[in-house]
């Protein structure tokens, strides 16, 4: 049988995403959206979600998901982000292409727009390097410290984009979220310290 810290753990990150999809749910924003906008907009509140996973995966704290089973975890749900985001991106163009043009090149005058194309933008490159890092050959070390860099923009900007766009999400259960990304994210970089085995090397 599983443990109590178990089963509070599976439960509190339960919670912690179902909470603002439910409130987002609920919103009275999506009364005047189309369909097509409503699936945007839950498949970026998907995305946070799936962002929130990924270091607890790394981290190996959720339970029953350590070791290979983890990693395996880590790719699929990894596969599924960049999935959520395009689908989030393809619909605010249906929506409206003039506003994903001028956030694609950043010209957009809203810093929510940026953060997001950023957040975008790292998040493929991590995924592209993800995919090809056996191809190129590229050192353990430099993998763990590149990829790292690149989710640590990726969140960052995802939080960032959150908390300054203005949409169906709700205040508090958003930055609530946005908390806990942060909070997983230096969670896993003080415990795992991704830079260490490069200033071995060097030393």
């Amino acid at each position: 049988m599983p443990s109590v810290r178990s089963v509070l753990n599976w439960a509190g990150f339960a919670v912690a995403v179902i909470v603002p999809i439910v409130i987002a749910a609920m919103s009275p924003y999506l009364a005047y959206r189309d369909s097509v906008y409503v699936i945007a907009g839950f498949a970026g509140i998907a995305a946070m979600a799936l962002i929130l996973a990924q270091p607890l995966l790394v981290g190996s704290y959720l339970p029953g998901l350590a070791a290979l089973r983890g990693r395996r975890a880590h790719r699929v749900i990894g596969i599924a982000l960049v999935v959520a985001v395009v689908v989030h991106v393809g619909g605010l163009w249906l929506t409206s292409p003039p506003d994903v043009i001028d956030a694609l090149l950043f010209t957009a005058p809203t810093w929510f727009s940026v953060w997001g194309v950023i957040a975008m933008w790292t998040l493929f490159a991590a995924a592209i390097f993800a995919a090809v890092r056996r191809r190129l050959r590229v050192p353990q070390r430099l993998w763990r410290l590149g990829h790292t860099i690149l989710v640590s923009i990726t969140v960052l900007g995802a939080v960032s984009h959150a908390i300054l766009i203005e949409g169906t999400m709700g205040t508090l259960s958003k930055a609530a979220l946005c908390v806990l990304l942060i909070a997983a994210l230096g969670k896993v970089l003080i415990d795992l310290r991704p830079w260490a085995g490069l200033a071995r090397k060097r030393s």
